[in-house]
């Protein structure tokens, strides 16, 4: 079929884009490309390739016709020119601040990040980057800190594990009022089913597509999409040269796989999650929940603004703080306890002890990550059942809290 001509919807994209059987003796299913290394049909041609002079694949570490495929279905769904398949999302996220930063630059980037993120900027710092966290949902705070040396902002909307939203676009027209800056956008949480970053102002759009893109919980990979320009220069300078991080073939093709069924997916957990964030907010136990698609929720506005539906992640905090939330965690009998998000099976986890470990303790206060904070990745199982499990569990804990209260008031009597 010619699925170049436009008009195509989402889900007719991530399941035709790029390829035609026809070209492929029939196959239905885009052919896995195992090789290591490509054959050149003469010594001019591959001294052209290296020169960046012939689009031909020489080596899978640079470009393989199965990355390939998966890369120009990634940047059509995110509306993008180009993508770069990377082997996790930290490679993606590493080669673009790699690519893109320079001893003496500066990177913004907002208060509440994944903990491999915020250990990398950590990391980066050693090597003369200045890091600068500031709060992007306050732009006059932005504007004060923007300057000469500012060359990248970099934010996760929603953010992991907080789900606090930054306006993308009010950012990416703050920041463009500038030269040289280049905003990056981690849209692991939403996809591009549910928000484009590019389409609102930014510059790259980097993903963990181990998540939701994948969502079968069976591969390791990342993306990140931009401009041809750019993202030539991550794969030729951040993937190549400084971090290696190549995707293999068959991870690629396990991740087409997932895109095929990522807007009924992502739909399902929505929906899911939407239920069970109500259920959270209606029990006595519960101190606080924080989910987009809540009317409580502070950026109610902004996240009906910016993406399409409100995400599958949920988090919240019980009554009595990090004791109940374990003791809610253990009681779960659905839900795994596990990192990692996305995925068909609903997880349980606690960001303060897991994911986010690399925080201090005084880091985690001051970003917004309570001690006593759950996250739930609720994922595609039937919404009674995902209801029925939350429900006994907060019941153990609202018994928990309560018999300390009544011990009290025993004691008073």
């Amino acid at each position: 079929m010619n699925n170049k001509r436009p008009g195509f919807g989402f889900s007719t994209r991530a399941i035709h884009h790029g390829y035609d059987p026809k070209d492929h003796h029939g196959a239905l299913v885009p052919p896995i490309y195992l090789s290591a290394t490509f054959a050149f049909p003469t010594a001019e041609y591959g001294a052209a390739c290296f020169a960046g002079e012939a689009s031909g694949h020489f080596y899978t570490r640079i470009s393989n016709p199965t990355l390939a495929l998966l890369e120009s279905r990634m940047a059509a769904l995110e509306n993008g020119e180009a993508a770069v398949a990377f082997s996790s999302g930290m490679g993606a996220i590493a080669a673009t601040f790699w690519t893109l930063l320079r001893p003496d630059d500066e990177v913004i980037v907002s208060q509440t990040l994944y903990g491999c993120t915020f250990a990398l900027l950590h990391g980066i710092g050693e090597f003369g980057i200045k890091v600068r966290h500031v709060d992007l949902t306050d732009l006059a705070a932005l504007q004060t800190a923007l300057g000469p040396a500012t060359r990248m902002i970099y934010c996760e909307t929603p953010a992991n594990p907080t789900l606090r939203l930054v306006d993308i676009a009010a950012v990416a027209r703050l920041a463009h009022q500038q030269p040289n800056v280049t905003v990056v956008v981690d849209n692991t949480y939403c996809t591009p089913y549910l928000q484009r970053p590019l389409e609102l102002g930014a510059d790259v759009v980097v993903h963990s597509a181990t998540k939701y893109l994948s969502g079968h919980g069976d591969i390791t990979a990342g993306i990140a999409v931009s401009s041809h320009a750019i993202a030539q220069r991550i794969r030729l300078q951040g993937l190549k040269d400084l971090t290696g991080a190549v995707m293999s073939p068959q991870d690629a093709a396990l991740l087409m796989r997932g895109l095929k069924t990522l807007a009924l997916r992502m739909d399902r957990h929505c929906s899911n999650a939407q239920a069970v964030a109500e259920a959270l907010q209606a029990h006595p136990a519960v101190q606080w929940v924080t989910y987009p698609g809540l009317a409580s929720f502070p950026q109610y506005e902004l996240a009906a603004r910016q993406m399409k539906r409100s995400g599958g992640m949920i988090a919240f905090e019980l009554k009595g703080g990090i004791d109940t939330g374990r003791r809610f965690m253990n009681a779960l009998k659905l839900f795994t306890r596990a990192v990692s998000l996305g995925d068909a099976e609903s997880l349980a986890q606690h960001p303060a002890s897991m994911t986010h470990s690399t925080y201090t303790p005084e880091e985690r206060a001051q970003h917004g990550i309570s001690e006593g904070l759950v996250r739930l990745s609720v994922g595609l199982e039937d919404v009674a059942d995902l209801l029925a499990d939350v429900q006994q569990a907060l019941g153990k804990c609202a018994r928990a809290v309560a018999r300390p209260t009544l011990l009290a008031a025993h004691a008073v009597k």
